[in-house]
């Protein structure tokens, strides 16, 4: 085979593969759609048994409907409603004490028919607990055994076979989410009470670190007074290495900052800059924030603004302290 050839036979079969990825995409998002159309009063009831769960929200699945079920009962962890999975299996087989009489099971079925997750039933019905099942088939022995039944009947699976759940786990997955949002909302969880349950890790930091736990304090704020000599502002710059320098009036309020740039900018002008005072080189009202704020407010207003560091004061005029990027970064802020 030549290399025109070779060539031409890669190009057919990466064109293959995307137009193959693309079905697939398709099928899954048209599935996840018709959802959609299909949410009434049931998923408002499923809401409604949710909230007024006194328990633990249980979720059932055998199989791919497991892991599916796995995921659910994680986000609704992470988002203030107490919530655990059940293998079906195992709990037939002595899990059942995990179950109690003020709980709620979501069961997780796309046939409805799913031998070990029907044996759950006798026992949570014997326990009063209310049962909110997530199906695609209405007329299935699940849905009828169900204080709410919803449905996530897709029209094709993308698998070409039929066969390997694909857009029905897709639909399931997303109802779930859906489930959590309306609840999370419901019972109005704020993004503090989402940071007590995320504080590891980069999500945990962006919620819970607040400024003033960054900020340069005193003795390490740069700060010179506004009659003082441009070269004397230089060198507090310099010595406090934050590439800037607070400005401040005789009664310690801010006056402006100067940054390295705004000394470039004046020597390109031709000033004077040793006759000069920090007052004339200083960038009146810079850009300040509260020590109390979230340090993601921090790195949000930096980007906005395309600054490196900002002044932190309690009234826009006492500092407090000096924020800079550098800081942000190294505690995994941004």
């Amino acid at each position: 085979m030549g290399k025109s050839a070779s060539r031409e036979s890669k190009s057919a079969k990466m064109e293959e593969s995307l137009a193959e990825g693309r079905r697939v995409l398709e099928i899954e998002a048209r599935a996840v759609e018709a959802l959609v159309g299909r949410l009434d009063e049931r998923f408002v009831k499923a809401v409604d048994v949710l909230v007024r769960c006194k328990g633990k929200v249980v979720v059932s699945g055998m199989g791919k409907s497991g892991l599916i079920g796995q995921k659910i009962a994680a986000t609704l962890a992470s988002t203030g409603t107490s919530s655990f999975f059940l293998h079906p299996a195992e709990g037939v087989h002595g899990d059942l004490g995990m179950l109690a009489r003020r709980d709620v099971l979501v069961a997780i079925s796309n046939s409805g028919e799913t031998q070990e997750l029907l044996q759950l039933l006798p026992f949570v019905k014997r326990l009063g607990i209310p049962v909110i099942s997530m199906t695609g088939r209405m007329s299935s022995t699940l849905s009828k055994n169900s204080d709410v039944a919803l449905d996530v009947s897709v029209q094709e699976e993308a698998c070409p076979m039929g066969l390997a759940p694909t857009a029905s786990t897709t639909a399931t997955l997303a109802l779930g989410d859906a489930l959590a949002v309306a609840l999370l909302q419901k019972r109005e969880f704020k993004a503090e009470d989402f940071a007590r349950f995320h504080p590891g890790g980069s999500l945990g930091r962006r919620l819970l670190v607040k400024v003033k736990d960054l900020m340069h304090a005193d003795p390490e704020i740069p700060m010179v007074q506004g009659t003082v000599g441009g070269m004397a502002a230089m060198l507090e710059m310099t010595a406090k290495k934050l590439g800037m320098t607070t400005v401040v009036d005789q009664d310690g309020v801010l006056l402006g900052v100067i940054t390295d740039g705004d000394v470039r900018r004046f020597i390109q002008r031709g000033t004077d800059l040793v006759n000069a005072t920090a007052k004339e080189l200083a960038t009146a009202n810079p850009k300040t924030i509260g020590p109390d704020e979230l340090a993601a407010k921090a790195v949000e207003m930096m980007e906005r603004f395309s600054i490196t560091t900002l002044v932190v004061t309690e009234d826009g005029r006492t500092i407090q302290g000096v924020v800079h990027l550098h800081d942000l970064l190294k505690n995994g802020i941004v």
